[in-house]
């Protein structure tokens, strides 16, 4: 289906320029973006490269538990998150994004923009957060490049000493969804 107005979108290019996935924001913020933008309606879009299965989400999908863990069902192994978060919720970077991935157990490359434009000023602090719940790299508020690295074959070491994922119980949730 064809968004009906523009959208909020990114997309995943491989080495060579082939564009592997394109994925449009689902959950928009605020009056701006909700006056702006119509929303996604697949929330989980993945592409597989160098046999990592990738997944996409935009900014404020992120801080929606159900969506991180949507991709985690899925088979994401890596969770790819370009965003423009600004000051003052600088917590979002540094707390919740490191709690997604351990609660969802994949990896989460979460790219910040930094600086200011125009009212907004962007918080930086782009990181990759691992399974454990913690940033195994993290820029400040500044221009930074990342070089980190999210192995998939640590996964199962990670789920087995945080079972998140097959302790669940859906049959209990769908009454109050």
């Amino acid at each position: 289906r064809v968004p009906s107005g523009p959208t909020n979108w990114t997309e995943l290019v491989g080495p060579d320029g082939t564009r592997l996935a394109n994925y449009r924001k689902t959950h928009l913020y605020g009056g701006f973006e909700t006056a702006s933008f119509t929303p996604g309606d697949q929330l989980v879009v993945q592409a597989e490269l160098d046999g990592v299965r990738l997944g996409l989400l935009v900014c404020y999908d992120v801080e929606f538990p159900e969506a991180v863990r949507a991709h985690a069902l899925a088979g994401t192994e890596v969770l790819l998150v370009p965003t423009a978060l600004m000051r003052p919720y600088e917590f979002v970077a540094a707390t919740l994004v490191p709690v997604r991935a351990w609660e969802s157990q994949l990896f989460i490359a979460y790219a910040n923009r930094t600086g200011a434009e125009g009212e907004f000023d962007f918080a930086g602090l782009s990181a990759l957060a691992a399974p454990d719940g913690t940033a195994r790299i993290r820029a400040g508020s500044g221009e930074t490049l990342l070089v980190g690295e999210a192995d998939p074959a640590e996964l199962p070491a990670f789920r087995a000493q945080s079972p998140y994922l097959t302790d669940r119980r859906p049959e209990l949730y769908r009454a109050h969804v």
